[in-house]
């Protein structure tokens, strides 16, 4: 069962300098696109149920273009981008924090906006704060909170909403040692439980022992798909090419 589906996608943004005067005036007058770039060119592939696929390439790719599209934070200009089932994204860890609030406050505030109800929420608040080593600090304004505290308690929220589809962005970032093992032996929870996993890192290692399939990203074009052990030897053999 297909739960991913890019068809002929494209997304395209405006780079970000800033006009002169004259630049502006002369841009309410004309449909100049000069200042606009491709992130993804034609990109299409399907994602069937189950899959952990993992997404390739240097800065700038499209890699995390791709995971906002499946987000659903922003559409695409061309093509189509379907998603079937609950997201649970780790792009940004903690997006839609409020800095005033207590760790108890946003994790509802934060489990709302990912899709969780109330109850929900309330039934879950000990695993997520347990999981987020957090119990001593739950009640304090998050922005006295470290980085890390931070960053743990957008990952516990996110892996406890029981995602259909869960993608991660440089999860193995988060924390110290000790935690991102707990994080990832969490991501392999959900892999055992048939969960759809996309995975986004520059760790060719932990890409080809963790995804079953990889797809390698270039200049917003989708150049290769397949199984993850020879999509990163042909990912290496690029690098090598072009140092």
């Amino acid at each position: 069962m297909q739960i991913i589906t890019f068809k002929n996608t494209w997304k395209r943004f405006k780079r970000g300098r800033k006009l002169l005067l004259k630049e502006v005036l002369l841009n309410v007058f004309s449909r100049d696109t000069s200042d606009y770039f491709w992130a993804l060119k034609n990109v299409s592939f399907n994602v069937n149920k189950g899959e952990t696929v993992g997404i390739i390439g240097e800065n700038g790719s499209g890699k995390s273009t791709i995971l906002k599209l499946i987000a659903g934070v922003m559409g695409p200009d061309k093509g189509k981008v379907d998603i079937l089932g609950r997201v649970s994204p780790l792009i940004e860890l903690g997006a839609g924090f409020h800095p005033e609030l207590s760790g108890r406050e946003n994790v509802f505030l934060n489990g709302t906006i990912l899709g969780m109800k109330k109850d929900e929420i309330e039934e879950k608040f000990d695993q997520i704060v347990e999981f987020a080593e957090l119990k001593d600090f739950i009640d304090t304004p998050i922005k006295h909170y470290s980085s890390g505290m931070y960053m743990r308690l957008g990952f516990s929220i996110a892996v406890h909403n029981n995602p259909d589809i869960l993608f991660v962005d440089e999860i193995l970032s988060v924390g110290d040692e000790r935690f991102q093992k707990k994080s990832f032996a969490k991501m392999n929870e959900f892999k055992k439980r048939n969960a759809t996993i996309i995975f986004v890192s520059h760790n060719l290692e932990a890409v080809e022992t963790f995804c079953d399939r990889a797809i390698i990203l270039n200049n917003g074009a989708l150049t290769n798909d397949g199984k993850s052990s020879k999509i990163i030897k042909i990912y290496k053999d690029m690098l090598l090419k072009d140092p």
